[in-house]
């Protein structure tokens, strides 16, 4: 086995087991629902292949799912949050032959890119899950709040995370 795949594996039981024993018990004002565990999609290298990365993303989706009772509302979001998540990137950050072997992360493309990337990356990632909860548009407007604050406080937790990351990892 190699470092990278220990050290993945690793972010994964971690965004897993947080999500599943601690932050899905945990809605701030009744409105805003952290998820965490999308982290692990995030800090997947961007050069890594895109098969992979769905291949990941789905089944951390559909663990989520198991944890909390959601039947593919997590897998869907996540598979569509993996197939974006390279497009998003790159609105931010430069493609050239550095930027496309880095890991997302703060130390990496700056606190500006990086805070942009997140910000839209967990607010693409909540519209889904929502949206596809409810399976209606019929209540936009508890759509839009549930969103915006479940972005707002999970990208909070998400930059503080990366933060007190070293950049070596």
């Amino acid at each position: 086995m190699t470092n990278d795949f220990i050290k993945y594996f690793l972010i994964f039981l971690i965004c897993i087991l947080t999500q599943a024993l601690i932050f899905n018990h945990i809605v701030l004002f009744h409105v805003a629902i952290p998820v965490v565990f999308i982290y692990f999609i995030l800090r997947l290298p961007i050069s890594l292949k895109l098969t992979w990365v769905f291949t990941l993303a789905f089944f951390t989706g559909l663990i989520m799912d198991i944890f909390s009772d959601t039947p593919g509302v997590n897998a869907l979001a996540c598979t569509i949050i993996a197939a974006l998540r390279e497009p998003i990137y790159y609105a931010y950050v430069p493609k050239d032959d550095v930027t496309c072997r880095l890991i997302p992360s703060i130390s990496n493309i700056g606190i500006i890119n990086y805070g942009k990337f997140l910000l839209t990356f967990i607010a693409i990632y909540c519209l889904l899950a929502f949206t596809i909860e409810y399976f209606s548009f019929a209540d936009v407007k508890g759509i839009v709040i549930l969103t915006s604050a479940s972005t707002l406080f999970t990208f909070i937790i998400l930059f503080a995370v990366d933060s007190l990351i070293p950049s070596k990892i």
